[in-house]
């Protein structure tokens, strides 16, 4: 199985994706995971990521495509993975399809984890990691709206796209996208 979480920074997208690769026995695949390393070890797309992650600015496309194809080319992704923090444009999750393809895979699921800013923000405050300060939470937010909710179209359209209320505890949060991936396996 195939799956993306998302969600606005903070809406619980690395704690379904944990739940859901255990769950499930996919490797869980965080975007934030591999830009921080790449910074930290100094690869070159690490390099090239640096200056836009410590703006609060969302990485260039032809960068993230990048990572995207050096982690999907790794033989434990074979038989299926779950992505956190990837797509983040419309024009990623095309760019991804396009890249699927070239791979041999498909999408099963974008799941939509559905927050409101409010809780975004209280969420993010409350996490304590070193990026989440106040200016850049609300520059990832005011991204988020500008260039991440378009996705939610985009995989509609597709027949791709399970809405999860993500406001409930982790584990009602793992049900209701649990129970919606059975039901929609069998129909």
């Amino acid at each position: 199985m195939r799956l993306i979480i998302l969600g606005g920074a903070g809406a619980g997208k690395g704690t379904q994706a944990q739940r859901l690769s255990s769950y499930l026995s996919i490797p869980y695949i965080s975007i934030g995971d591999i830009l921080r390393n790449a910074i930290t070890t100094g690869t070159e797309l690490g390099k090239q990521a640096q200056a836009f992650v410590e703006k609060g600015e969302l990485v260039p496309d032809e960068i993230m495509i990048e990572f995207m194809r050096e982690r999907l080319l790794l033989s434990d992704v074979a038989k299926g993975w779950i992505l956190d923090g990837y797509p983040r444009t419309a024009f990623q999750a095309e760019e991804l399809d396009f890249l699927l393809a070239d791979l041999g895979q498909q999408l099963d699921w974008a799941i939509w984890l559905d927050v409101p800013e409010s809780e975004l923000q209280v969420r993010c405050l409350n996490r304590g990691l070193i990026d989440d300060q106040p200016e850049i939470i609300q520059r990832r937010i005011q991204l988020f709206q500008e260039r991440t909710i378009p996705i939610l179209d985009y995989y509609g359209y597709r027949e791709r796209l399970l809405l999860i209320d993500g406001v409930q505890s982790p584990e009602q949060v793992e049900q209701s996208i649990l129970k919606k991936i059975s039901q929609t396996a069998v129909s």
